[in-house]
């Protein structure tokens, strides 16, 4: 008799039913080390043997933007949701977990009565017709998981908690990613006001160099207006300008958790952000494997699989075990009289003969619930590839901007700056002066951009890698 529960086991085991998900991507060649090494500023090492470190931020260098990232990190309301997503997603699985072990419940019960004459009396005492019940018991039930629907409840609700953690990991990388890209946006912005608030006063200065000249009869009003024309368009331009620096600023309140209007923290300038020397450039494989959307499309295709299995299983023989014992008499004293005692075992198997072909519809509909979770899985590992690839073009292409805006910026200049003392001695008119100042302005936002280009670039890229922003998912956890 000992080797029915074992040989029960083991058929309980081997007797899962389900398809095996298909996971199979085509991966990209792999890259070799590569070195972009601009001209005109530091160069950056893409190394294949370097990991992505969960604390990618802090390759800026600046202290300010840590202390920004730590409050988001502590702060957000995102990851805050997704935190929540994940606790709610693993006692789900914990509620399917306990639903496939025995289940036991206590009962009490009291009960007053009054038979009618006219039946017979249950009571050993024929002249009593009214009187009280007590009735104790323990029932248990067990169901007997032959074909793993319940395993396969299990490991569906399991792959919903794992989608919920990397949904996690990718609300802290959303969130970090935006709150970098933020700070670099505002520190740009706040590079350009002050380019402009320097071609403002440049400007001015010439206005007022041109009506000195206009007093002593060397220009017309003519010229004067010319260049009062461009002063006024440099100073429309400004207010655009603070205008989407205010809404940065706003938005990296909001991202680290306080409402817009709220005191500003200090926040770095586009100097005090230093570019990464070194990059990982990770393998394919890898890119798979840290990408917290693909790894939750991987889960979510376990998932479906389950899901298959279980509706597979609801077509087959359903074997359910269950029992009661308990106690029964008149007094409460007499509960423990073992006279009083009673018990009940039920054994049943109950096979589905017509349901109106529901349950093979509904395996039909898990099957193509598994085929679109494949595909969606292929789609978003074939999208990383992508976003990977985009960030090494937008890295390369950055250092052949920089160094043409470089040159740019330094030509414009030194025009600028000639065509100012030709105009001093009367060598040149105002017209060659505006076109010189328009260039001038035009390529120090050029070189700003360009500058800015390679620090966002890489943000895309360790965003585009994947990784455990902060390290902050631990194994117990997952």
């Amino acid at each position: 008799m000992r080797l029915v529960p074992a040989a029960l086991a083991f058929a309980v085991a081997g007797c899962t039913v389900g398809p095996r998900p298909d996971t199979r991507t085509p991966l990209p060649p792999e890259r070799a080390p590569e070195l972009i090494a601009p001209l005109s500023a530091p160069a950056q090492q893409l190394d294949p043997t370097a990991t992505v470190d969960p604390y990618w931020w802090r390759t800026f260098g600046s202290a300010r933007l840590d202390a920004l990232v730590e409050q988001a990190l502590a702060r957000s309301n995102d990851i805050a949701a997704a935190d929540a997503t994940l606790r709610q997603a693993q006692e789900q699985a914990s509620v399917a977990v306990g639903a496939q072990r025995p289940q036991v419940d206590a009962n009490y019960q009291a009960e007053r009565a009054r038979v009618s004459q006219v039946f017979s009396n249950p009571l050993n005492d024929p002249s009593q017709y009214s009187y009280s019940l007590q009735t104790a018991q323990v029932t248990v039930s067990y169901p007997i998981d032959l074909f793993g629907g319940g395993r396969n409840r299990v490991r569906s609700a399991r792959a919903a908690a794992e989608v919920a953690l990397h949904r996690l990991v990718a609300a802290r990388t959303t969130v970090i990613s935006n709150l970098v890209q933020a700070v670099i946006q505002q520190a740009a912005l706040q590079a350009q006001i002050e380019a402009q608030q320097s071609a403002i006063r440049n400007s001015r200065e010439l206005v007022t160099l041109l009506q000195r000249r206009q007093q002593l009869g060397d220009v017309g009003a003519a010229d004067v207006s010319a260049q009062q024309t461009t002063l006024a368009a440099q100073e429309a331009a400004l207010p655009p300008l603070q205008r989407q620096a205010e809404h940065q600023r706003a938005l990296i309140v909001t991202l680290t958790g306080e409402p817009a209007g709220s005191p500003v923290p200090p926040l770095p300038t586009l100097g005090e952000l230093t570019l990464p020397a070194r990059l990982p450039l990770t393998l394919p494989s890898a890119v798979v494997t840290n990408r917290p959307d693909v790894r939750a499309a991987e889960a979510q295709v376990r998932g479906a699989a389950a899901d298959v299995g279980t509706a597979i299983a609801a077509r087959l023989p359903q074997i359910t075990l269950s029992g009661a014992g308990g106690s029964e008499a008149i007094r409460f004293e007499d509960l423990f009289v073992p006279a009083n005692l009673f018990y009940t075992l039920i054994g049943g198997v109950t096979q589905p003969l017509f349901h109106g072909a529901q349950l093979r519809h509904q395996q039909r509909a898990a099957e193509a619930a598994l085929r679109i979770a494949e595909a969606q899985y292929r789609a978003a590992a074939l999208q990383a590839f992508l976003d990977v690839d985009d960030a090494l073009s937008g890295l390369r292409t950055d250092a052949e901007a920089l160094d043409a805006a470089t040159r740019a910026d330094t030509a414009a200049r030194q025009t600028l700056l000639f065509t100012r003392r030709q105009l001093e001695l009367g060598a040149v008119g105002t017209l060659q002066l505006l076109n010189a100042s328009v260039a001038a302005s035009q390529a120090s936002t050029q070189l700003i951009q360009a500058r800015v280009a390679r620090l966002t670039d890489s943000v895309a890229l360790y965003q585009a890698m994947g990784t455990d922003v902060g390290g902050t998912v631990g194994p117990a956890r997952r």
